[in-house]
Parts: C-alpha cells; structure tokens; sequence
C-alpha cells in the first residue's frame, strides 16, 4: 500500500484558517478529484466536518476521531490513524486530506507527497502543515501556473517521494 498525502500550502506551510481553506483554487480541487476519486481518504473529524457538501463521493471515506461512538452515515470512523491504516492494508494507494493533527502523525509513515504551494503568504492562518525534510523528501515532479480569472494566486503541483 502506498500512504500518500495530498494538502495545499502557502509559503509558511499554512493550511487553513478557523478550520477552512487559505483561499478556494479551482485547479487545486478539479486536480485533487482526479488524484483521489476511486481510493480511500482519511481525514480527521475537524476537515470532515469542514467539507462543504459532506462526504466526498466515490471515494471511501474514513475519519479519525477521538470519541469512539461518533457515527456516520457511508463513512468509516476510527479512533486512530494507524487503526484506520490497518483497514487499508489491501489498498493500492490511500490518501491523507487533512487536517494538521493528522498530516503530523501520517508524515513519517507516508511514501508520496501531492502538494499544491500556494505563491503567497497568509498571515491570518492557524493551521500548518509539518516542515517538508529535503534530506527525507525527493521533490520527483513540478508544474508551475499563474494567477488568472479563476485562480486568484500563481501555485505549483509538486510530487515528492522518500
């Protein structure tokens, strides 16, 4: 199985601000479906409870939560990640979406990164991603875009790999 993790960041790591997304960017959610649709997501509760129309569809939904009767509807809930790994074991590839509690814990266990670097600062943000170790992580694809009518900053796809 590959653990992958897929997040958007600013310059500084940010990731969010009062459990939503730094800004919206069309390109980063239409590349973010095609990548995970068909595979699993594990997300913490916070980043579920964020998604805007719930569960995301065709996709296995599974969210990590401390408190062991929370229940959802079409959704797999766990109490941890590596618990929630564990129900994955079979899986070509699983993606980590969030939020920085989980990133943390599922970075040292991760094979792939899909980032998407924001070109810009967001000073207000209260959520960050854990520093990315060049000396861990090979930076194995890269593809550069500008702002434009739909996209309100320049941004880059990044691919790394341990």
């Amino acid at each position: 199985m590959i653990i992958s993790i897929i997040a958007v960041l600013g310059k500084n790591n940010e990731i969010g601000k009062g459990n939503h997304l730094l800004c919206r960017l069309p390109s980063d959610m239409k590349r973010f479906k095609a990548i995970t649709t068909g595979h699993s997501v594990i997300m913490g509760r916070k980043t579920f409870e964020s998604l805007p129309k719930g569960l995301l569809p065709d996709r296995r939904n599974i969210i990590i939560s401390r408190n062991t009767r929370l229940l959802i509807e079409d959704a797999e809930v766990y109490s941890s990640l590596d618990y929630a790994l564990l129900k994955c074991i079979n899986e070509q590839e699983v993606f980590i979406i969030g939020g920085a509690q989980i990133y943390a814990q599922a970075l040292p266990v991760a094979d792939k990164l899909y980032i998407t670097r924001i070109h810009a600062s967001f000073p207000e943000a209260d959520a960050f991603f854990p520093v990315i170790d060049r000396n861990i992580w090979k930076e194995t694809s890269r593809e550069t875009f500008p702002a434009d009518e739909k996209n309100p900053y320049s941004f880059s796809f990044l691919e790394y790999e341990k």
